[in-house]
Order: C-alpha cells, then structure tokens, then sequence
C-alpha cells in the first residue's frame, strides 16, 4: 500500500426525472451528463485533465442507452489513463465499491487521481418493468421473486419485529421521514424538498405495513463524480480536502434474507464493517461527528444507527424522535435528507453520501452545515444488510 487517500472534490446533479422517454424524438445522453461533472469535479479539486489516472464507473441500469459505459467515456473523454478503467457492479452498494475501487488504485499506487463516478436512470422506464427487474436482482428468482417479495417488503417485516421487540412506536420511526425531509429542504441536490409533518407522514397510503408512502424512497435519476488523490496530490494544491481513515466491510454469506434464522434486527454486517473501519481510523463510535448512511426505508436508518453504535439497540427510534439525528442534535444523520428525500437513484446513492460528506468536511454545506464537522461515515449495503461497506473520512483544513 501506498500512503493516505484524499478527497478533493465532487459534482453532481440534483436527483429528479433527467431520463427521456425511450420512444422521444429528443434524448438525454448519459456521456453528456458524466462529462460535465467530470469538468466540473475536476474544477472543484483544482485538478487538470493529464492528472486523472484511472476511471472507476458505477455500472448503468440494463436499460441505459449506452452499453460498455466506461470504455464509452473514455473515448469520449479523449482520457488515456495507465490506472483502470472499469465498472463496477454490486445491487445499492454500487456506489460504495466504486468508491472504494478508485481508492484502491491510489494505495496500489496505480495512479495518483482517480475518479469514482457514475448515472444512474430509471425514471422513464414503467414502474411494472422496474420492480420485475429489481425483483430479480434483489431476491432469490424461486422464492422472493415468485411471490413479488420487493426489498420494501423485508424492511417492513424488520419495522415489524423492531417494534415488537422494543415498544417503539409508529410515530418514533416515522420521525425519521421528516427529520430527513427537513434537512432535503436544505439541499439543492435533493428531490423532494417541501417540508412534512409527523401528521403527513402517517396519513400516507401504504406501501407495504407499517411503512407508508414518505417513508420509502422515491425513484429517481442521479449521477456523480468524486476526485480522489494521493495526500500527496492533495496537500500540493493548499487546500482543504478529506481524507480516508478508515475502511471496513462485512458480507455474511447470505442472499438478502436469508433462510437461516438470525437475528433480522441486528444487521451484523454493519456493526462488523464498523467496528473494522473504526479500528482503521483509531477512532470510536463517539468520535463521529456527522454520517450519511444507506438507509432506504425510515426503520433501515434507525437500526444501521445502531449497528454504527450511535445508540444502544432499540434505543435508535427513540432517539430519532427527539432529534438526536436532527442537524443540531448528538450526532446529524443523513444531512443530505437521505434516500427518502434527497432521493435514491440506487446505483450511485452512495456517491451522493460522499458528496455530502465533502461539503460538509469542507465547510460548505450551507445551511445544512455540521458544526466543527470533523470526522464523517458513509455506508453502503447490500440487501438486507446482509452486507455492508463503511468508510470513514477525516476534514484536514
């Protein structure tokens, strides 16, 4: 390995409706939107072109226009790099791997400015045909998929058995909802942006019990793009970047749900991925000042809370709903306003959790700004938490 990771910049556009429809006289081009960022990211590292080494992609959703993405972007980038030029795969942990993939290849000392980017377009493309789809890649094709078993399923049974088990209640995890749809109203980046009460939330229709229609996230398209350096790089432009500290991951060798009886609440992959990328930092729980978790239903971002050891189990509800998580509160969750809000267009979430972390590492958040924000977490899953990836960030100003 090959010194520290930085993080100098990023880009991204606001998350909403970007795709065309396929059948339209006009189309939006995905390379388009990807090279603006580039430049645009680029710009905000103080970086030039002949910099960049090395080009890690989110791959696409399958109805994306352009096949072979990243090869794709390199012509069309006229960027010739001696680092890797790849895609990278792995269901709503895409983004994380994709992240962590450019940061590899700066350890490995491959390349000194790597690229973790990517788009993510799915709003043009019927509701019928997306579930199928995401059905198949979430679930086990002769028992979840068969039964229309959808990753919103198994998050309501786990808000299910978290209240059983603990007393929380209704109202303490839809709490979370607006916590998040008040701190979206924040950002420019985010989807839905109007504020809601605890009373709209719970006056939703339905998706699947106890979770209603704001407490689930929304679909949406999204692209972004993360510079990431060698300190080295980084120190020489003299100004603030973030940089890696600590890194862990966990798979528990189950697919979604699995058929082994556990413990459906605990998230294990998550309290070990945590504990690992603690240790890496040579930090605590307590230490963390601000962290953007992949989170797409209100009950996920109570437990991972846990699972990170910002609460006690069964305490995360509770906590949420005395604005604990709150901007101002012990320790901000999801400032960005989080997948339920900000919006999860699935395969580059994760880069959006990064973006947030660097403009609140680099004291440009605005309104949405962590006070003397220090050291940030993101996470990215894999399922039903049966696997998680976490990276921990320090702001050297």
């Amino acid at each position: 390995m090959n010194g520290n990771v930085a993080v100098m910049g990023a880009s991204a556009i606001p998350i909403g409706r970007h795709q065309s429809d396929p059948n339209g006289p006009l189309q939006t081009l995905e390379h388009e939107i990807l090279a603006k960022l580039v430049v645009q990211a680029a710009r905000d590292a103080h970086i030039e072109k002949d910099d960049i080494g090395g080009l890690v992609f989110t791959s696409p959703r399958t109805y994306t226009r352009q096949k072979y993405l990243h090869t794709f972007m390199a012509n069309y980038l006229r960027l010739p790099c001696d680092g890797t030029v790849m895609e990278v795969m792995g269901n709503g942990m895409t983004a994380a791997l994709a992240f962590d993939e450019a940061a590899n290849q700066i350890r490995l000392g491959r390349a000194k400015v790597v690229l973790a980017l990517g788009i993510n377009m799915e709003s043009a493309i019927s509701s019928t045909e997306h579930a199928m789809s995401s059905m198949r890649a979430t679930g086990d094709i002769d028992f979840h998929a068969t039964a229309g078993f959808i990753p919103i399923s198994w998050y309501a049974m786990d808000a299910t058995r978290y209240m059983y088990q603990y007393g929380a209640t209704r109202e303490q995890i839809a709490s979370v909802a607006v916590k998040n749809r008040y701190h979206a109203s924040l950002n420019p980046l985010a989807q839905y942006r109007k504020p809601i009460s605890l009373e709209d939330v719970l006056a939703q229709r339905p998706i699947v019990e106890p979770l209603g229609l704001y407490e689930v996230p929304p679909r949406g398209d999204g692209a972004a793009c993360i510079v990431l350096a060698s300190e080295e790089v980084a120190r020489s432009t003299g100004r603030p970047y973030a940089l890696l500290r600590g890194r862990g991951f966990h798979h528990e060798g189950a697919h979604q749900i699995s058929e082994v009886p556990n413990d459906m609440i605990e998230f294990n992959a998550a309290v070990r991925a945590g504990a690992a990328a603690y240790r890496e930092a040579g930090i605590e729980a307590r230490d963390i000042d601000i962290a953007e978790v992949y989170a797409p239903c209100t009950i996920v971002e109570v437990i991972v809370s846990e699972a990170l050891g910002f609460f006690a189990r069964g305490e995360g509800a509770a906590a949420a709903a005395a604005k604990e998580t709150t901007l101002g509160g012990r320790i901000p969750i999801s400032t960005s306003g989080g997948l339920t809000s900000r919006g999860h267009p699935a395969l580059v979430t994760s880069l959006y959790n990064v973006v947030e972390l660097v403009d609140q590492l680099l004291n440009r958040a605005g309104e949405r700004q962590v006070t003397d924000a220090r050291w940030g977490l993101t996470t990215g899953e894999l399922g039903n938490y049966n696997a998680a990836l976490v990276h921990v960030l320090e702001a050297i100003r």
